[in-house]
């Protein structure tokens, strides 16, 4: 079995994993350490090594909020249960899982953490690549920088590095993916045979790896979990700024700071900067948080609208949402105010106001005018991707399975990451088999969809598995997933025909 292997820094030794035909390798460094004057630049090249380095243990976790491990809130309990985690700076590390039996040019699989650009981390248990290993394919996930270490930007900044004045997170993600394909064939990947994927702020990098010219080549397929929204109200969700907008809030984090320049912040440790940013964040709320930034140079638009760049990367897409997450409202409380809203739909005014039957109350405006952004993504997508010029196929699914467990928590965000990692067995909620027929299905299809970029096919046991269409407006149909995986029409509701018109309206976003 294959324990060890070159890489251009120099010898990686592994371990085996739970399965001995998977070798995993974990905290190997694809960067250097952004440190002291590495901090806030575009990530460095790797130093070589000498002898064999032991990929043993996965690296420390990016600088973020202290974990808790309170057993009282839904993601300490589900996965952030080692509040000894350690955690550094020096954190642009990515794992590996690998076949070890000798096989050549199999399809990789690279994944970026979810946590809203603050928070996450590669070694969270349900991340576990070996199952999906075990189908034949090469697994990386990649730790990248969050907060403030990872998404800040200032003037100073941009002089020194007009190239990368920000996104150093978005660019760790890139740098690893660029080190994938240098390095994964030493694991026995295929370099051109590349899928990245990523689930809620990993979803919405992979949009941001979309529409990066830069990145022509790099992959060849993208799988966007619970990250990709668009308005179907007046409604940001995100964070996302102009590169102007994103210096003058570092220029202000910088006072708050009480430092002067570039060098003096950088000279701040670690923990230190941590705290104050988390200070900063409870002063001034979520909308203050650092995160993506158009800064002409990695981001040329925001992430979230990565269907409307002309120059996106046209590569298929497998996407969608649980089914417990990211639902929006008209912003009204009443008939007067839903009235006066609906007056910016011009012509469809009436059609809007249709949708909402008497008697119109606080309650029933939430009921009748709930859209999921996520559906809404897939809709404004199709409707743009489907007349370009390349068009390419979008496989859209809900998961919407059961999670036992005393604390009945439904389909909530993140709950899909167990079962397509197929993962379940490291979870405490007490699952059984259906659960985790339910999860070898979805890992069957992402599979498929990593190997091929379609994700119908047969199971890791030779079955064939139920027909999954692209998504098509004319007959539209996803993948549904409960108490098992089955396509389900999902036909467009006269409310979503009026909210798209609005939203492509003049050829620009509502």
């Amino acid at each position: 079995m294959i324990r060890k292997v070159k890489v251009e820094n120099g010898w990686v030794k592994g371990l085996p994993a739970a399965d001995p035909r998977i070798t995993s390798y974990k905290g190997i460094p694809y960067a250097a350490p952004p440190v002291g004057e590495n901090r806030w630049r575009a990530p460095q090249p790797c130093p070589d090594w000498a002898g064999e380095r032991e990929a043993y243990a996965f690296s420390p976790i990016p600088m973020q909020a202290p974990i808790s491990a309170d057993p009282k809130n839904l993601y300490d309990r589900e996965w952030h249960v080692d509040k000894e985690i350690p955690m550094s700076e020096d954190c642009l590390y990515l794992n590996v899982w690998a076949p070890a039996d000798g096989r050549k040019d199999m399809p990789v699989f690279v994944w970026y953490f979810g946590g809203g650009l603050q928070v996450g981390y590669s070694a969270e248990m349900e991340f576990d690549g070996e199952r999906i290993a075990r189908r034949g394919i090469v697994v990386v996930t990649v730790n990248y920088r969050v907060n403030s270490f990872g998404f800040l930007c200032h003037p100073e900044i941009t002089r020194e590095a007009p190239d990368a004045p920000g996104n150093f997170g978005f660019l760790d993600q890139q740098a690893a993916t660029r080190w994938v394909k240098r390095n994964i064939a030493a694991f026995g990947g295929d370099p051109n045979n590349i899928t990245i994927g990523g689930q809620s702020a990993g979803g919405m990098s992979v949009c941001a790896q979309l529409t990066c010219r830069e990145n022509a080549g790099l992959f060849q397929r993208a799988i966007i979990q619970s990250g990709a929204f668009v308005p179907p109200y007046p409604f940001e969700f995100g964070l996302c700024n102009d590169l102007k907008d994103a210096e003058e809030a570092g220029r202000k984090f910088f006072d708050f700071l009480g430092v002067k320049s570039l060098a003096e912040a950088r000279q701040i440790d670690a923990v230190t900067l941590r705290n104050r940013t988390l200070e900063w964040d409870g002063k001034f709320g979520w909308g203050r948080t650092f995160g993506e930034a158009v800064d002409g140079q990695f981001s040329r638009r925001r992430s979230q609208q990565w269907f409307l760049d002309p120059d996106r990367l046209p590569v298929p897409i497998l996407m969608g949402h649980t089914g417990n997450e990211f639902t929006a409202c008209p912003p009204v409380r009443d008939e007067a105010e839903l009235r006066a809203f609906a007056k910016r739909f011009g012509e469809n005014e009436q059609a809007f106001l249709s949708c909402f039957p008497a008697p119109v109350t606080e309650e029933s405006i939430r009921r009748d005018g709930e859209v999921c952004s996520i559906r809404f993504a897939v809709q404004a997508a199709d409707r743009v991707i489907a007349k370009s010029e390349t068009p390419t196929p979008i496989y859209y699914y809900m998961f919407n399975g059961e999670l036992p467990g005393w604390d009945h928590p439904g389909a909530f965000h993140s709950s899909d990451l167990w079962f397509f990692f197929e993962t379940l067995a490291k979870c405490w909620r007490p699952f059984t088999g259906r659960h985790y027929d339910l999860a070898r299905q979805m890992c069957d299809y992402w599979c498929n969809f990593i190997k091929s970029g379609d994700p119908n096919g047969q199971t890791i046991h030779g079955e064939s598995l139920p027909a999954w269409p692209a998504y098509d407006a004319a007959n539209p149909v996803r993948m549904e997933f409960t108490d098992t995986a089955r396509p389900a029409p999902c036909p467009e509701t006269k409310l979503e025909t009026i909210l798209l018109d609005k939203y492509f309206e003049g050829g620009r976003d509502a």
